[in-house]
Parts: C-alpha cells; sequence; structure tokens
C-alpha cells in the first residue's frame, strides 16, 4: 500500500473590507441575490455572482421546491444560465454568501458537492481555473485559485 497526500491553499480576508474594490463589488452582488433566494423549506439561503470575460455578471439564488430534488443551489443557477446565455464567454470568477435565515453565519460556506462538479465541468470545458470567493453573511472570505482546490481528485469527461 501506498499512500498520498493531497494539499489546498486558500487566501483568507478577515472581512468583506479587505477584498480588492471589483472582487468586493461582484461579491456584494452574490448577498444581494442571497437575499432573493427562495428557500421556505431549508431556510439556508445562497447568492452566487459569477464574473464571465466578456464582462457580464450573472447573479444565482437558490430555489427550492417541496419535491426536494427538483431545487437548484444558486451557483448552479447562475453558472446555467451563463452556459445558456453565454455559451462562448469563460467563467472567471464565482462568488458566494450563504446564511441561514434566523442568524447570519460568519463561517465561509463553500459549494456543495452538486455545484462543485458542476463548476468543474465548466472549469475543463473552459481550461481556464476559475476564482471562488466565498463566505457567510459576514464575516472571513475564503478565495480559492481553483476548484481544484475544493475538488483535487475530480471526477471528468477523461473517465467516461
Amino acid at each position: 500500500m501506498k499512500q498520498i497526500t493531497v494539499t489546498t491553499t486558500f487566501s483568507v480576508y478577515d472581512s468583506l473590507g479587505e477584498l480588492e474594490e471589483d472582487n468586493r463589488k461582484i461579491m456584494n452582488e452574490a448577498i444581494a441575490a442571497r437575499k432573493k433566494a427562495y428557500a421556505p423549506y431549508s431556510k439556508f439561503n445562497v447568492g452566487t455572482a459569477i464574473l464571465l470575460d466578456n464582462g457580464k455578471v450573472i447573479k444565482g439564488a437558490n430555489q427550492e421546491n417541496a419535491a426536494y430534488p427538483s431545487g437548484l443551489c444558486a451557483e448552479r443557477v447562475a453558472i446555467f444560465y451563463a452556459g445558456a446565455n453565454y455559451p462562448e464567454a469563460k467563467i472567471l470568477k464565482l462568488f458566494i454568501s450563504a446564511s441561514p435565515t434566523e442568524r447570519e453565519l460568519e463561517e465561509p460556506i463553500p459549494p456543495c458537492g452538486s455545484c462543485r462538479q458542476s463548476i468543474a465541468e465548466y472549469e475543463i470545458k473552459q481550461d481556464n481555473d476559475i476564482e471562488i470567493f466565498f463566505m457567510g453573511a459576514k464575516g472571513k472570505v475564503y478565495k480559492s485559485n481553483s476548484l481544484k482546490n475544493l475538488l483535487p481528485l475530480l471526477f471528468d469527461k477523461n473517465h467516461l
């Protein structure tokens, strides 16, 4: 038997105010999107803002449904919208803000497994890393330079 070690690196900002102005502006778009989430069952709101290489910012919010598998996470709402409407554009950056409705979560919340796989699909398709910034409602902001930090042993089309 042989063991392997996988390490990842994230940048940690103590607050939204530490981000560069352009990144702070887009994270504020994600925060605004979070406030428009439809999450009557989980009461956990997530907002996303994506920066495309054409300068467009695409927003998404989680959309729940009483038939739970029918809902969609904020990240996938925005990614699929971008893919459908701007198929040639590359996703440069993805910003996420997540928090329960009853309190302001300070812990940074990364994308769920399904969203990680969807982000991976676009990162591989465009052959360009996607920077991912994520936070709670307030507090620290984590930055990953690529989805590969969040999903180091990713599954892609080469495995099919």
